[in-house]
């Protein structure tokens, strides 16, 4: 950008608990603030799953049920996914560099993504083997099934709590709680199986609710997906309707015009904007940046807001077509 007009940017950050840290300047790094640490609910998380999976692969191959092996399967894609939206959540937590200026939060992006395409290959995996089995039924042994299961419910249930607290500010947190969430509701479904298989020698049931255990990962996996990959594109966040923004900015005293506004995520907790802002009347000041990112995020839950002021409407990039991201 070149010309003689005001160029001046604000950052402004926030995290879950609504701690602010301010910055302004010509382009010296910001900070980031890292999202929750939960760390400890990750260790507990893997450490509790990875030696259910041990269990649930022992006796699915024992009893020879298929629905303990995709649990197993599921299980193990949560271990994995764990695993990695926890060392998202560290990388998160890293200071800006020279190279990174925003640091490494949008790992947090890259990790959600890549949770709900692991998961969506392995369900495609155990699917085939269900309609394998549906084909060839094989004896199950409907104890064995109930007896796993049912420690599943405990152990997926106290998973969940441990993330219950950060799903709705975190979509990596809330990608975890809605994997253990959905695990507990399976081995639930898991157990009836196995009831229904013991009473009744139905061995066809054990694929049909593998089946339907798949059905429910998809299901419950969507959004995850969607949300994950809208992040990497740089679309506006749910929640935030650009409209509205550009109508808070347009109306702000001195305001003149507006153009170039970019709303995107640059992790899983945190939202960015740009925009450049006509005012003919001269630069406002340090005290309209302060207010107006304060109220970015208030309103919005924009943490990171840059304004750039122009004062002369005959800049050429004043008179370009507006992009909106």
């Amino acid at each position: 950008m070149t010309g003689n007009h005001d160029h001046h940017g604000h950052d402004h950050e926030h995290g879950e608990h609504g701690h602010d840290h301010h910055g302004h300047g010509h382009g010296g790094l910001g900070h980031v603030h890292a999202p929750a640490n939960f760390g400890k609910a990750f260790v507990i998380g893997i450490g509790l799953n990875l030696a259910f999976v041990v269990a649930e692969v022992v006796f699915g191959l024992l009893g020879h049920s298929v629905a303990l092996l995709a649990d197993a399967g599921h299980n193990m894609s949560d271990v994995l996914g764990l695993g990695v939206a926890w060392a998202a959540t560290v990388l998160a937590r890293r200071a800006p560099t020279a190279r990174f200026t925003y640091g490494l939060g949008s790992s947090s992006i890259l990790a959600a993504l890549f949770n709900a395409v692991f998961l969506l290959v392995v369900v495609g995996g155990l699917s085939w083997e269900a309609i394998q089995r549906l084909v060839e039924p094989e004896p199950v042994a409907g104890k064995t099934v109930m007896a796993v299961a049912a420690i599943g419910i405990v152990l997926n249930g106290v998973c969940a709590w441990l993330f219950a607290s950060g799903r709705k500010g975190d979509l990596n947190v809330r990608g975890a709680f809605m994997h253990m969430a959905a695990d507990a509701l399976v081995s639930a479904g898991v157990v009836v199986a196995g009831l229904v298989i013991l009473l009744t020698g139905w061995t066809w049931l054990d694929p049909a609710v593998t089946l339907a255990i798949n059905a429910v990962i998809v299901w419950g996996t969507w959004g995850l997906l969607t949300g994950s990959l809208s992040m990497s594109l740089d679309a506006v966040p749910p929640g935030i309707e650009l409209a509205r923004v550009r109508s808070f900015l347009e109306g702000q005293p001195g305001v003149a015009g507006l153009h170039d506004l970019h709303v995107w995520s640059i992790s899983t907790t945190d939202v960015a904007m740009t925009a450049h802002v006509l005012m003919p009347g001269g630069h406002p000041g340090d005290a309209f940046l302060l207010r107006t990112a304060a109220d970015l995020k208030e309103r919005f839950g924009i943490g990171h807001a840059t304004l750039q002021v122009e004062t002369d409407a005959s800049t050429p990039c004043v008179l370009a077509p507006d992009h909106v991201v």
